[in-house]
């Protein structure tokens, strides 16, 4: 067995395990009883051991004073105690057999100090003499809604395609959360933490084999091991897209990631390099890694660079056509049948049979003029993919034209991008997320986002030939 082999073994069994120790979960509501929480909430279907020196039970659960009184085997063990009585306990956990071990205090060498690099140095010798895989410090650990693993109560309990890996266990959090509301459902995901053991390469290396996860998804304050982790990167990206938003750029965010997980920054320059070596796909800030997201979670493949424009208010019409030049897309040829099928309902006058297609004011008065439109573009043989910006005046009417919209593209088999207009009811949002059409803030963001996803695609095809 080789080394990848003997990792995709040993992670196979952390986020698959069929029992979990909970170390130092508090018999009263304070922060350690959310990892017990979440783990009953998912609905986990293996052992849960409580374990506490003075509990008897918690929450019903029969508890034990320590690791290795527990009868049974631990696949996985979560430690909650404070740093300066985490190696006892790690040690203890290594010599029962745990395969795996979640460390949530941090301490160590965030801090900066001399103490806290020694203990996280002597955490690693002890994975590395035991074969125990050890997760963090200074991390939230694991969520895998198909296995019942989850660091935080209430989290979605739908698996999907999407992977994460992220230094920041919160912002996995609030993602995770979020993540229904935006058509986006998980199959993995991992708060890294300061990574004395387990590193980014290694999970990057995981779920790039893993046949659950189509996308992953990443947030980087530092990197260890360069050259390790350039070779999975491009590995993992010739498999499935690499979404990569690295902080630490600057001078101000490097202090920050080192102060947050110790992580020592790259500068931009050698970062640029990184993505053009390997396929990754880079992004800047919370809400351009979430539309990435969205994107190539809900983007088919084989994506055309044809663009039709199709909007009631005019002036967002050109701001679109605009960012569809601006990212490399073409605005598409309308056929002269086509037009002449839209001269026979679009009003004459305020409107523009052009790309991008004006339909006026009278669309959100008589929603019909918006489908339509919208079935004959996608129906047109010189058009790749459909861009929507369209209202009515009710909650109703924009449940008609959402139904309306996720209908045509299953019909058509044309890419749909439903762009806001500001008035839009947020049930008719939910709608086309729900169904799995991609919703996207503003025409910037959506054309954007597009030519991210076909210059993947293409990046692909090319390494792939």
């Amino acid at each position: 067995m080789n080394d990848t082999e003997r990792l995709m073994v040993q992670l196979n069994s952390i986020f698959n395990p069929e029992s979990i120790a909970i170390v130092g979960v508090p018999k009263g509501m304070k922060a350690g009883k959310l990892f017990l929480m979440a783990l009953i909430d998912q609905g986990f279907p293996g052992i849960i051991y409580p374990v506490h020196p003075e509990a008897d039970e918690i929450d019903g659960l029969k508890a034990y004073p320590t690791v290795s009184s527990i009868p049974g085997p631990v696949d996985l063990a979560i430690i909650l105690v404070s740093y300066d009585r985490t190696l006892p306990i790690v040690r203890e956990c290594a010599g029962k057999g745990v395969k795996g071990a979640v460390l949530f205090s941090a301490g160590y060498k965030e801090t900066g100090t001399d103490e806290g690099r020694e203990m996280e140095m002597e955490l690693t010798r002890i994975a590395r003499s035991s074969g125990m895989r050890i997760m963090g410090p200074n991390c939230m650990g694991l969520y895998a809604p198909r296995t019942g693993l989850s660091y935080f109560p209430e989290l979605p309990h739908k698996p999907g395609p999407l992977g994460l890996i992220s230094h920041s266990g919160s912002l996995g959090n609030i993602l995770c959360r979020m993540a229904p509301q935006k058509g986006l459902s998980f199959s993995k995901a991992v708060s890294l933490g300061n990574e004395c053991d387990l590193s980014f390469a290694d999970f990057l290396t995981y779920l790039g084999r893993d046949p659950e996860t189509k996308v992953i998804a990443t947030y980087i304050e530092g990197i260890k091991n360069g050259p390790q982790f350039l070779k999975t990167l491009k590995e993992a990206s010739l498999e499935k897209p690499v979404i990569v938003w690295k902080v630490g750029l600057t001078s101000e965010g490097s202090r920050a990631a080192f102060s947050h997980t110790g992580s020592m920054s790259s500068s931009r320059e050698i970062w640029e390099g990184v993505v053009q070596q390997t396929g990754a796909i880079p992004v800047a800030g919370f809400e351009e890694w979430v539309d990435a997201m969205i994107g190539f979670s809900l983007l088919p493949s084989n994506l055309g660079d044809r663009m039709v424009i199709i909007s009631g208010p005019g002036g967002l019409a050109v701001s679109a056509a605009e960012a569809c030049g601006n990212m490399g897309l073409k605005l598409a040829s309308i056929a002269p049948d086509t037009q002449s099928f839209l001269a026979g309902f679009v009003p004459p006058t305020g409107t523009s049979l052009k790309n991008p297609i004006d339909v006026g004011l009278t669309a959100s008065l008589d929603i019909d003029i918006y489908i339509n439109s919208a079935r004959a573009v996608a129906e047109d043989p010189g058009v790749d993919a459909v861009v929507m910006m369209g209202i009515g005046l009710s909650p109703e009417v924009n449940k008609v034209y959402a139904d309306a919209m996720i209908q045509i593209q299953k019909d058509t088999e044309t890419p749909f991008v439903a762009v806001n207009v500001p008035g839009l009811d947020a049930n008719a949002i939910q709608t086309f997320f729900d169904a799995g059409l991609p919703f996207f803030e503003s025409a910037e963001r959506a054309m954007k986002t597009y030519a991210m996803v076909r210059g993947y695609q293409q990046w692909k095809e090319r390494f792939c030939e």
